[in-house]
């Protein structure tokens, strides 16, 4: 099959959306399909670089989008002066200001790319039709987040091809905008996925929450679990010297940074747990860097500075050679997960895993058997879980070996990929 996936960047960070799109066109290509990958908004950050990949170029680029959002010169430029906008370089600066951009901005924006050729941004969708036209044809049209599907309708028609759109995470952004863009997209988001041929949800949680909200019969949503490219994943030959929680994820609030926090303070109250030490690692942001200083503030408080590392930014090597020092891994997200890659990383790492009661989070340790649940936005009971596993190694390496056993027979970027391929068949048949 020939496919084109697009999919959104980040410009400055790692994200899991990235990952698991990076991840899942490698499979795909390895199993004999073609696959156009092409950014939209802001250059993606992949662990092995962007290039490596033959990414297209950046279409939508944000600064233009935002633009194009704000003022009728701009709907009409020429396309020298988009191509400038669009330099990777400048987007990536535009990037790391995000906080530039408010609430009621981002409202517009997010109805206006719902409505595709009724919105403001018309002209991007007439250049990305052409390009791909001009590489076509092309059998199915995968998006990676529902945020995009704007654009699905121009694409099938100019294209002919399926659409597929893979919802993941989408609900926890879009309640955060202000009423009435909040409503309103909500309601766009309904009316485009009824448009698409295939959607996929990455969890059963996810599938059947958004199900819901959405309007959508049941199956309407089909279910393919994120997966990995486990090259170099693997288990330590010998625990840590010491006992090891570590975290890896952006190094924000809603991953849960400060619940972990609050919780290994609590630990180091315990006489027999007074050596344990904690590593918090992943993406880190301009507008991240106070949350964690408020952090490192508390720890230092509590006279734990010299037990906790926190290493932002890590390169795959390092990611892998970060989880491999770990003794019990947990990322305590407070908002509803859509997936949480980080816990199928851990668990390919051979690290058991200690979760929250909601989102996918139940949903990954049953069928990983890799970990053990606590009390959402606890502390005390994230304390609990993790002592329960530090204070018994024999029974956390049991975990940690039966979830890294079980990733490795379901949650591959291969298996991921397999899943796809076979919808998108099932789609070109019918």
């Amino acid at each position: 099959m020939r496919i084109v996936h697009l999919t959104a960047g980040t410009g400055t960070y790692y994200c899991g959306l990235c990952l698991r799109d990076h991840a899942l066109a490698q499979a795909l290509r390895r199993q004999g399909h073609e696959v156009t990958m092409v950014p939209l908004y802001l250059p993606p950050v992949l662990e092995g670089g962007e290039g490596a990949d033959g990414w297209c170029p950046i279409f939508f680029g944000g600064i233009n989008v935002y633009l194009q959002q704000k003022s009728f010169i701009f709907r009409h430029t020429p396309g020298w002066l988009d191509a400038l906008l669009n330099a990777r370089w400048l987007l990536r600066w535009s990037a790391g200001r995000a906080d530039m951009t408010k609430a009621r901005d981002l409202g517009g924006l997010t109805v206006s790319m719902l409505k595709g050729m009724d919105g403001l941004q018309r002209k991007e969708i007439g250049k990305l039709v052409a390009f791909l036209s001009s590489q076509g044809p092309f059998d199915i049209i995968s998006l990676a987040t529902g945020l995009i599907l704007g654009i699905a309708p121009e694409l099938k028609r100019a294209l002919g091809a399926r659409v597929v759109c893979t919802l993941q995470g989408e609900d926890a952004f879009l309640d955060s905008l202000p009423q009435p863009w909040r409503e309103q997209s909500w309601q766009l988001l309904a009316e485009r996925l009824r448009e698409c041929d295939g959607v996929i949800g990455v969890s059963h949680f996810y599938a059947q929450l958004m199900a819901s909200r959405l309007g959508l019969p049941a199956g309407a949503i089909t279910v393919i679990h994120n997966g990995i490219d486990l090259q170099g994943y693997r288990a330590a030959e010998q625990p840590p010297a010491q006992p090891t929680i570590g975290y890896l994820a952006r190094l924000n609030r809603p991953k849960g940074l400060a619940t972990l926090v609050d919780a290994f303070i609590l630990l180091k109250q315990r006489p027999e747990c007074r050596q344990v030490r904690l590593r918090l690692a992943g993406s880190c942001t301009e507008g991240d860097a106070r949350f964690v200083d408020e952090q490192r503030a508390k720890l230092a408080a509590a006279g734990l500075t010299d037990d906790v590392d926190i290493m932002p930014n890590l390169s795959r090597d390092e990611k892998q050679a970060f989880l491999r020092s770990l003794s019990v891994f947990s990322v305590p997200a407070t908002y509803g997960e859509a997936f949480g890659l980080y816990v199928i990383e851990a668990l390919a790492s051979g690290v058991p895993v200690v979760q929250p009661r909601h989102a996918a989070f139940p949903e990954l340790i049953e069928a990983t058997g890799g970990g053990q649940l606590c009390a959402a936005d606890d502390p005390a009971s994230l304390a609990d879980g993790l002592a329960t596993l530090v204070l018994d190694p024999v029974r956390a390496r049991a975990l940690g070996e039966a979830g890294r056993a079980q990733v490795g027979r379901s949650f591959s970027d291969d298996a991921m990929a397999r899943q796809f391929a076979d919808l998108c068949v099932g789609l070109k048949a019918g």
